[in-house]
C-alpha cells in the first residue's frame, strides 16, 4: 500500500467541498492539523477540454500536500484521461465522484447516479487506476434511496477493480445532506473490504469523529460542513484521538485572527474585488452562534467595500468580548 493511503489512516480529512475548497481553505484547515485535502469537484470533460476555469481548481502550493484532487464523469476514457492530466499536474491522489446528488452532475450520468451502474462504476475505476500511477480512490453514497441501498455491492467492486480506498457518505442520493447519515453502512462497508475505508457524514463536532471511528471501526474520518467556520475542528479531533478530553476552541481574539488571515489569503487569491464577494459566506459561517450574530451580518451584508465590512467586524468582535468579560468568560 502507498505512503499516500497510509498517510490517511487514523486522520482527519478535509472533504472536497463544492465553492469552498480552494487553496486558502485548504491552507487555513491544514494550519490546525488537517493532515489531507482535498481540490473542489472537478468536471473530467473541463479537464480534458483544458478550460482555464476548470484547471484552476488545480492551483495549489508545497505547504497544500499531501493533496487528493476529486474528478467526475461518465465515461471510462475520458476519466482515464482527466486521471493523467490531474496525475502530471502533481496531484497525490485521485478521487472519483461516485456521490453526487446534484442534478446537473446527476444528468450527465455521474456523480451519484453511478450508484445505480455498478457495472459502469467498475469500468470508469479500472479506466483511471490503468492510466495513473498514484492512489485511486472512490467517494460513493450508501445508495441511491432508502429501497436501494448498495454501497456495500459498490464497495467490492470498486475493491475488485483496484481502488486504493472508499470514501464513504453515509447518507442515500436522495437525502441530499438532508436528514441523519447512517454509520450502520459505514460499518458494514469497513467489514466487507480489505481497502481502507473512510467515513463521512455528521462530523460536526471533534467528539462525532471520535465517536465514528469506534462505531464503524472506519480508517479515518472525513469532515466536510463541519469545517465551515469551524477549521479548528480537526486541531480538536487530533487532541481527542490522542486521548486528551478537552476540545480546543480558540478565543474570540484568536478567532478574529483567523477571520482576518483567512479574508487575506482570499484576497491575494483572487484579488480583492472577487474576495470580498465571496468571502460574505464565510462570515456567516465563521460568526454562526455567537451572540447576536444575525444582527453583524444583516448589517455587513448591505455593506460594499471590505473596509466598511471590517470596520463592523472589528466592533462587532469588540462588543462581543465586552460582554465575555462581563460574563467572566475568556
Amino acid at each position: 500500500m502507498s505512503a499516500v493511503i497510509n498517510s490517511l489512516e487514523g486522520n482527519a480529512l478535509l472533504a472536497p467541498l463544492a465553492g469552498v475548497s480552494n487553496l486558502p481553505f485548504r491552507l487555513i484547515a491544514r494550519s490546525f492539523g488537517c493532515s489531507f485535502a482535498f481540490t473542489e469537484m472537478i468536471s473530467a470533460n473541463g479537464l480534458i477540454r483544458k478550460s482555464d476555469k476548470t484547471f484552476e481548481y488545480l492551483r495549489t502550493c508545497t505547504e497544500d500536500k499531501p493533496l487528493g484532487v476529486q474528478i467526475f464523469g461518465a465515461d471510462p476514457i475520458i476519466i482515464a484521461q482527466a486521471a493523467k492530466i490531474v496525475e502530471d499536474e502533481g496531484a497525490d491522489l485521485i478521487d472519483i465522484n461516485m456521490g453526487c446528488p446534484v442534478k446537473k452532475v446527476i444528468k450527465a450520468g455521474a456523480g451519484a447516479v453511478l450508484m445505480k451502474e455498478p457495472e459502469r462504476a467498475g469500468r470508469i475505476i479500472r479506466a483511471a487506476k490503468k492510466a495513473v500511477r498514484v492512489p485511486v480512490t472512490v467517494k460513493i453514497r450508501s445508495g441511491w434511496n432508502p429501497s436501494s441501498v448498495n454501497a456495500v455491492e459498490i464497495a467490492r467492486i470498486a475493491e475488485d477493480a483496484g481502488a486504493d480506498a472508499i470514501i464513504l457518505h453515509a447518507r442515500t442520493a436522495d437525502q441530499g445532506f438532508g436528514g441523519a447519515a447512517n454509520w450502520n453502512i459505514i460499518a458494514q462497508v469497513k467489514k466487507t473490504v480489505r481497502i481502507p475505508v473512510i467515513g463521512n457524514g455528521d462530523i460536526r463536532q471533534p467528539r462525532d469523529a471520535l465517536r465514528m471511528l469506534r462505531e464503524t471501526s472506519c480508517d479515518a474520518v472525513m469532515v466536510g460542513r463541519g469545517a465551515l467556520g469551524n477549521p479548528w475542528i480537526f486541531q480538536g479531533i487530533i487532541k481527542l484521538c490522542s486521548g486528551k478530553t478537552e476540545e480546543y476552541v480558540p478565543c474570540l481574539e484568536e478567532k478574529l485572527k483567523i477571520i482576518k488571515r483567512h479574508w487575506e489569503m482570499e484576497s491575494e487569491f483572487f484579488g480583492e474585488k472577487l474576495a470580498n464577494k465571496n468571502f460574505r459566506k464565510h462570515l456567516l459561517w465563521y460568526t454562526k452562534g455567537l451572540t447576536n450574530s444575525t444582527r453583524f451580518r444583516q448589517v455587513a451584508g448591505k455593506l460594499g467595500d471590505k473596509e466598511s465590512v471590517m470596520n463592523e467586524l472589528n466592533e462587532y468582535f469588540r462588543i462581543l468580548s465586552q460582554l465575555r468579560a462581563t460574563e467572566g468568560i475568556s
